[in-house]
């Protein structure tokens, strides 16, 4: 029960990443806020009796920095304070190539991804230090390390999500609190298939693709949960993590560990498909 008493804030917790961490949460004693847009499942899951009546939800829209505000004001008279704030809430955002994007839809993805994280950042402080401290996690992604994972605006916000958690926690030390964030790897969540939600049976392909291939696409052999990056939070939010701060945690199954060589015996290197072993064909 690390987390006995203490009080959480999640964004995008009625489902996915967001839904594991706020089950985890309260399986360790904390109470916690849910914020999300779907209010039906918002609802459905707070009124679930084995939470034992320490989940609250609020309908939260993080393009809305309004409703940002709202959901950690009211997560801190509900609960008497806050202590631990996941920022998590995101889609997949504009899937247009640089030259195909509209300044609108990059506008709509960096409020969605990287604007949420600051207001939500932002907002949250005031209350951390009249606690004595606290700790934010925010939600990046390998995207934010390399090309090739995903679209570009969504990418680019998850690199600003992932320095401006370093820059946070350079300035919001001095109120101890910490601030970290995860770069999750090929996670089984509806967050691929929700850019074909309009198309049921792509997004359902999508989900069988992923949940296919990503145990042949990084060493370790299976696919990721939303129960692993759960357990991340959970480690940098707890007093075991209380000596890491400014990092970005990659879980993603070492996928992002190099070309598939170096991890692969079956797979040639560039160095053998250059210079074969004397005598090969």
């Amino acid at each position: 029960m690390r987390f006995e008493g203490k009080r959480v804030v999640v964004t995008g917790g009625a489902s996915g990443i967001g839904k594991a961490t706020v089950e985890a949460f309260i399986a360790e004693g904390a109470q916690v806020m849910m914020g999300d847009l779907n209010a039906e499942a918002g609802d459905a899951l707070a009124a679930e009796s084995r939470f034992d009546n320490r989940l609250a939800f609020q309908t939260t829209d993080v393009c809305d920095v309004g409703d940002i505000r709202s959901l950690i004001d009211n997560a801190a008279g509900h609960f008497g304070g806050v202590d631990i704030l996941f920022n998590n809430a995101g889609a997949g955002g504009a899937q247009e190539r640089i030259d195909e994007i509209t300044a609108e839809d990059w506008d709509m993805t960096m409020n969605l991804l990287l604007r949420s994280v600051a207001m939500g950042t932002r907002y949250v402080v005031d209350h951390m230090k009249q606690a004595g401290g606290g700790v934010i996690i925010n939600t990046s992604s390998i995207n934010a390390h390399e090309a090739g994972w995903g679209p570009i605006a969504y990418a680019t916000a998850k690199a600003g999500v992932r320095h401006l958690s370093k820059l946070s926690a350079a300035q919001l030390a001095q109120h101890n609190i910490r601030v970290n964030s995860i770069s999750p790897g090929f996670i089984m969540t509806n967050i691929f298939a929700d850019s074909r939600k309009d198309e049921p049976e792509e997004a359902r392909r999508i989900d069988e693709a992923i949940h296919a291939i990503s145990p042949m696409a990084q060493p370790v052999a299976r696919s990721g949960m939303p129960d692993d990056i759960a357990q991340a939070v959970l480690y940098l939010a707890s007093d075991q993590g209380g000596f890491v701060n400014g990092i970005d945690l990659t879980v993603d199954g070492g996928i992002t560990i190099g070309h598939r060589h170096s991890w692969d015996p079956n797979t040639p290197g560039l160095l053998e498909l250059i210079m074969p072993e004397e005598g090969s064909s």
